[in-house]
């Protein structure tokens, strides 16, 4: 399959304590009419660490419905124990999602063997494709460039995410699988360009829960050869990007689109929403971005 692109990493919205449907519903389709290439479900800013299977098993579902073929799901299906991670992806694979994204493993540095083996069992396990996902900061494990080109051998394993937010890396991922089928996203949304620009195929980006225009219109200028716009709208997202920094992912991300009218909901605990300090930063963000017509 090809993967390219702006993908959105969304958010799960809520309501009291529960995945909140209308909301998820009203999200996917603004996402779509906004032109996003996919949509990418229980990642970090779903907060996949904080739902049962059964709720990402229904979230998935629900998402592949709304969406109803127009856009990708991908769905996150990453754990700590390769066998949870199998019996998680095989049963999201049930409900018609495009791919899967498996993160490392996290809270026990693993060697890359280990990370090559858990990868490797994950894919021969699904018939579906699979995008790797490195998040070093949070999982305290990195996969290497080579691991990752090794892993691109492998049939099912189509592309990686890469949110380390080192760019030498991602120029190392592009570099030793330029002649595979393999796609090099970028998850840091400050690195967008700057990736697209070494060879990567797109980004997967939760600013565009909320900034969907401009981080559509990145890729867009960029592919079309217009640099100068492209990084105009690079520079665009960083407001929102600083102001996200205020707290726990993904509670000002949320609160932020709820105060914008896109229903988010709250976060699952432990998490715990901004308070009025950061609110009215937040006010002030959105303030800009009305001056600037991009509301």
């Amino acid at each position: 399959m090809t993967v390219k692109g702006l993908i959105t990493a969304m958010v799960t919205p809520m309501r009291n304590g529960s995945i909140d449907e209308e909301a998820v519903r009203g999200l996917v389709e603004r996402l779509i009419q906004k032109g996003v290439n996919g949509i990418f479900i229980l990642g970090t800013n779903g907060e996949f660490h904080v739902l049962s299977r059964e709720e990402k098993v229904k979230l998935a579902a629900m998402v592949v419905e709304y969406a109803d073929c127009r856009v990708p799901v991908y769905a996150g299906s990453g754990g700590n124990s390769t066998q949870e991670v199998i019996e998680l992806s095989q049963a999201l694979q049930q409900t018609g999602i495009t791919a899967l994204s498996v993160i490392t493993p996290f809270l026990v540095p693993l060697s890359q063997q280990e990370l090559l083996q858990h990868y490797e069992a994950v894919a021969d396990a699904v018939n579906i494709p699979i995008i790797l996902y490195n998040i070093p900061k949070n999982t305290g494990n990195n996969i290497e460039p080579q691991t990752a080109a090794a892993l691109a051998c492998h049939d099912n394993i189509v592309g990686i995410k890469d949110s380390s937010g080192n760019i030498e890396q991602i120029k190392q991922y592009i570099e030793l699988t330029r002649e595979m089928e393999f796609a090099v996203l970028s998850g840091s949304d400050s690195l967008i360009l700057k990736a697209l620009k070494l060879g990567a195929q797109g980004a997967v980006a939760a600013t565009s829960n909320l900034l969907t225009d401009i981080d559509v219109a990145i890729i867009r200028y960029f592919e079309q050869g217009k640099l100068a716009e492209a990084q105009m709208m690079q520079e665009k997202i960083e407001p929102l990007r600083k102001v996200l920094k205020l707290g726990s992912i993904p509670s000002v991300l949320k609160a932020t689109m709820n105060m914008a009218g896109i229903a988010a909901g709250e976060c699952r605990k432990p998490i715990i929403m901004p308070n009025e300090a950061v609110l009215a930063e937040i006010r002030e963000m959105l303030q800009y971005y009305v001056q600037e017509g991009e509301m």
